[in-house]
């Protein structure tokens, strides 16, 4: 097996003010979030956004492990639909003192391009800052990061910056190359 250098970003925003908005896509492109944990629905979302761009590290989560970290108090799930159908998601971790991360935020590949994206981050980036109006107990939002790296996709980068992230911290590192896992095999166009 192969390795290759992968390079991941930190970004973080600190204020709710650093949020920049997108515009919103035109259609019928709405974002609801996920209230009932689902462990069947989190791995779709999770195997059909990040297959194409390596998602590995929760492929062998068993049914249990999902149910647990979803009914963790302030972990969302808000997902992306374009005419009824999900397009993409992104879920808030929320961490010590007030720190929430992004833990993962994508597009299911047939809908990258249109748009989506960027309305998406801005969204999940605000329901980030205010998670602790719905969580009683959550100390209230005074960080949110997450990070993104070289196998991301090809906007990924500039779409944070544009929604007002800031770069905290580069760190490469060797990783064995992993097959595309997908949801399925053959599964995206060529």
């Amino acid at each position: 097996m192969t390795n290759i250098p992968v390079t991941t970003w930190s970004l973080e925003q600190t204020s709710p003010d650093d949020l920049l908005p997108a515009a919103a896509p035109e259609g019928d492109v709405r974002i609801v979030r996920a209230e009932a944990p689902s462990p069947e629905f989190s791995r779709f979302l999770y195997a059909s956004v990040g297959g194409d761009i390596q998602w590995i590290d929760r492929l062998s989560w068993t049914y249990a492990q999902w149910q647990r970290h979803l009914e963790r108090p302030g972990v969302e799930t808000w997902v992306a639909y374009d005419r009824g159908t999900p397009a993409g998601y992104v879920e808030l971790d929320p961490q010590d003192d007030g720190v929430v991360e992004i833990v993962y935020f994508g597009l299911i590949p047939a809908f990258r391009g249109r748009r989506i994206g960027g309305h998406l981050l801005a969204y999940g980036a605000a329901r980030a800052w205010d998670l602790a109006e719905r969580w009683p107990g959550l100390a209230r939002t005074k960080r949110v990061w997450l990070h993104t790296c070289s196998k991301d996709g090809e906007h990924a980068m500039d779409n944070y910056l544009r929604r007002g992230f800031k770069l905290f911290d580069t760190k490469v590192e060797e990783e064995a190359e992993a097959a595309t896992p997908g949801p399925w095999p053959g599964a995206y166009p060529g």
